[in-house]
């Protein structure tokens, strides 16, 4: 007869074992579920999906369900290192490996690919995402309007570009993009749909971004990994002698912090209005939008080190024009001191924090690039940072 409490220590013992001791799919710390067809412990959160493959997985609590000895004799000769060796044995480096804090139809897809397609045991190697060829219909928002129309993308390795078309059947593309400062990443809740993903890239020097999505969860993921590997084979181009794991962080590259701030012009006594901020630490990029859902920036400023005269501190100074918000974060450059207000002391807190992260790594060669390429306009958007944006 199975002993509850034995079999329950054998596999708290267990998940504490290294690799047994994250989540299987997604990474996050302290499992406490594992499917006992798989032989894998997993996260509450991924266990859901789990649960809507029954054919290919079956979950139960380690620490508050009832498991047989044979379950636990499985889960023994099993275990996450020796799962992810058989279902993960053939990623292709540019594909997406979903972590924690990743959106739901990220692990969703990943789970899928891993155990229910069993896209990476290289038993498949048919892939949509790895032929150097995407096409496909998203809905797309409007450049001036909310609404979202339905858009040909075509994808294509052999010249590194994505075009889409208003129309279907045209030839003509609304829009040619390289992949040279091409990024994606999901954003649901800014979009509102839960497959939503933002496409941005540079227009005349200035972000452009793109919102769309598709109904079925299992094409947008597609799309997106077929962006990642014409990125990923461009910068390959670009760099032959790269390694592998040091252009999979610049495939594509999500910000670390977003939100709204009121701003007020460079004599600090013009009127504060309220702009999107996005803040990203693989351009060193501050880019600020009207709205969170606006296709073209309105300004940004590159962000250097403290050895190069930038940092950034709480309050803002005497004399200076109050606004709406009350929590204010001083932002100084070389060319001028920036002053943000915040509605809440939390939303203050991050941004100082992720402004000093961002002056707190070293600048890196394509940093100078950058910065060299955007001092003309960045000087000239800061100038006008008061009245340049309605």
């Amino acid at each position: 007869m199975a002993s509850p409490e034995k079999n329950k220590k054998i596999l708290l013992d267990m998940v504490k074992q290294p690799s047994n001791d994250y989540c299987a799919d997604c990474g996050a710390p302290e499992p406490d579920w594992a499917s006992y067809k798989l032989g894998v412990f997993v996260c509450v959160n991924c266990s859901g999906t789990h649960r809507d493959l029954p054919a290919i997985s079956r979950i139960k609590s380690i620490r508050l369900d009832f498991w047989d000895d044979s379950l636990v004799e499985f889960m023994k000769t099993r275990g996450n290192a020796a799962a992810n060796a058989f279902y993960e044995k053939c990623v292709p480096p540019f594909y997406y490996r979903p972590q924690e804090k990743d959106c739901v139809v990220l692990k969703d897809q990943w789970i899928r690919a891993k155990y229910e397609r069993r896209e990476f045991t290289g038993e498949n190697n048919s892939l949509p995402y790895s032929s150097g060829l995407y096409e496909g219909i998203l809905w797309k928002k409007g450049k001036d309007n909310k609404q979202f129309l339905k858009r040909r993308f075509l994808l294509s390795e052999t010249d590194f570009t994505l075009r889409y078309f208003t129309k279907e059947d045209s030839k003509k593309p609304k829009a040619v993009i390289s992949m040279k400062d091409l990024n994606a990443v999901f954003q649901p809740e800014k979009i509102g749909h839960a497959h939503g993903l933002q496409i941005s890239y540079l227009e005349e020097e200035r972000t452009r971004n793109l919102f769309v999505y598709h109904d079925n969860s299992q094409e947008i993921v597609s799309c997106f990994n077929a962006i990642r590997a014409t990125r990923f084979a461009y910068l390959k181009k670009v760099d032959p002698n790269a390694k592998d794991s040091d252009l999979v962080p610049l495939i594509t590259r999500s910000s670390i912090k977003e939100g709204y701030m009121e701003k007020t012009g460079p004599t600090q006594w013009e009127p504060f209005k309220k702009r999107w901020f996005i803040l990203n630490l693989t351009d060193r990029k501050l880019s600020y939008f009207k709205t969170s859902l606006d296709a073209l920036e309105l300004g940004a400023v590159f962000i250097g080190t403290e050895g190069h005269g930038y940092s950034v501190r709480e309050g803002q100074p005497k004399g200076s024009r109050s606004g709406r918000w009350r929590f204010a974060v001083t932002l100084e450059t070389p060319d001028r001191q920036f002053v943000f207000l915040c509605d809440q002391e939390q939303d203050q807190r991050e941004w100082i924090e992720a402004f000093k992260l961002v002056i707190s790594q070293p600048m890196l060669p394509q940093h100078y690039n950058i910065g060299a390429r955007r001092t003309s306009l960045c000087q000239e958007l800061q100038r006008c940072w008061g009245f340049h944006a309605q």
